[in-house]
């Protein structure tokens, strides 16, 4: 599982656990049976991870908290495809962990669910990109540091381009275009995950719309939205498209496996990709929709919180600045030596050797050039909602004006209840 395999989460299984966290307010954190020993040299924390499916990630994680000293660390590596839902259904409980990896949602500051960060971050908030920093910021304080930046972009056989006389594709045209030449008989052109639910943001900021306003207002309901999702439908009835592959899109295997000559997925699976293919992979962002639109990397990742309904906050603090914010050299061994992302820290980003030359340089570019970042207020029920525009239009044949309005309508109520 790669460091953003759970983006394609079970929309059943994230609705019901987000709808408990929201209706939680407040949590409870102590118990037994959590993992935390008193028999260590300070308080005892739990941590969640997610599995990552890079090799030696899991060793890691359980090396750098046995090198903190003024606390047990116990990690809880919690594997299979909705480490959302267990997550969110351990922190209604009193197994609660202290601190646990996720991505940037409101709504868990507005239930007082993470611990303001502010104080540890403030110090070296310069040396975090921007963009990071905005991310996880809400009324002017910061909740949660970031661990890694995981751009994603679509990955090529340059050798079969050439084979078929195909352009890297620069429209969403040309990438159907393309799909089209470099399918065979044993071969499909494009590979977007089962579901297609893993381009839902590019789709939209390549069409030049964004997922909300600055002031938090529906943004993706245009035009240039909706003939995307016509362009996609045909597509998806093409024959052109890599459906219900072994292993979804984050894993690189559809690609090197031969199954498909282009894969969406991100900058972790460069390393094993190499592996397999040598210099036969290039990679390139997700082509503009419409004339008015610009091509556009995702920028996923993950971010370390403090549950801030822990008995051990103060001390859970602590361990987050030592490890996230003071130990550079494990934060870029983890950036960099268990697959490829970018460290927010700007410092260890102009640094990383790794990242210097050949594809992930050519991912960072990328990523500079043409990235975006996950917006704190596009919660888990938005998200959803827009997955089932995609269901309804591209795989049902659905009108997607129609859909877009009817999504535009729940986000907009789910807004109200954030924003008033």
């Amino acid at each position: 599982m790669s460091a953003s395999s759970n983006m394609n989460w079970d929309r059943r299984n994230v609705l019901r656990a987000a709808m408990g966290l929201a209706a939680a307010g407040g949590l409870a954190a102590c118990g037994s049976n959590t993992g935390r020993s008193g028999g260590g040299s300070g308080d005892g924390l739990v941590q969640y991870f997610h599995a990552y499916g890079e090799a030696g990630v899991e060793q890691a994680v359980k090396r750098y908290a046995k090198d903190y000293k003024d606390a047990d660390v116990t990690t809880q590596w919690i594997t299979g495809n909705n480490y959302e839902q267990k997550l969110f259904a351990a922190l209604l409980t009193k197994n609660a962990p202290d601190v646990f990896e996720f991505h940037p949602q409101i709504q868990m500051v507005k239930s007082g669910q993470v611990a303001d960060l502010t104080d540890i971050i403030d110090p070296v908030k310069d040396d975090f990109n921007p963009a990071d920093i905005k991310s996880h910021t809400v009324d002017g304080k910061i909740y949660g540091v970031r661990m890694i930046d995981d751009p994603q972009f679509l990955f090529y056989r340059p050798s079969l381009f050439e084979k078929a006389g195909v352009e890297v594709p620069t429209t969403l045209e040309e990438l159907i275009e393309a799909a089209d030449k470099l399918t065979t008989s044993k071969v499909k052109g494009l590979f977007l995950g089962n579901d297609l639910t893993s381009i839902d943001r590019p789709l939209i900021w390549s069409a030049g719309a964004d997922t909300l306003t600055a002031d938090n207002k529906p943004a993706f309901n245009t035009d240039a939205v909706a003939e995307g999702l016509k362009q996609l439908r045909g597509l998806f009835t093409s024959g052109n498209l890599l459906l219900d592959a072994p292993a979804d899109s984050w894993d690189p295997s559809a690609l090197i496996q031969g199954l498909t000559a282009m894969q969406w997925c991100g900058m972790w699976a460069m390393p094993a990709m190499q592996k397999a293919l040598g210099d036969d992979i290039g990679i390139f962002p997700f082509p503009k929709v419409g004339s008015a639109g610009k091509q556009s990397v995702y920028n996923g990742g993950w971010s370390m919180f403090v549950n801030a309904k822990s008995k051990n906050v103060e001390a859970a603090k602590e361990y987050v600045k030592w490890l996230w914010i003071d130990q550079k050299k494990h934060q870029e061994d983890f950036a960099t030596s268990y697959g490829f992302h970018i460290p927010p820290r700007t410092s260890l980003a102009a640094s990383a050797t790794k990242l210097k030359s050949g594809l992930p340089a050519e991912g960072v570019k990328l990523f500079n050039e043409f990235g975006h970042f996950d917006n704190i207020g596009w919660t888990q029920a938005m998200i959803a909602a827009f997955w089932d525009v995609i269901a309804n239009t591209v795989r049902k044949n659905g009108d997607p004006k129609a859909a877009l309005d009817a999504c535009e309508k729940k986000v907009d109520a789910e807004l109200k209840k954030l924003f008033g």
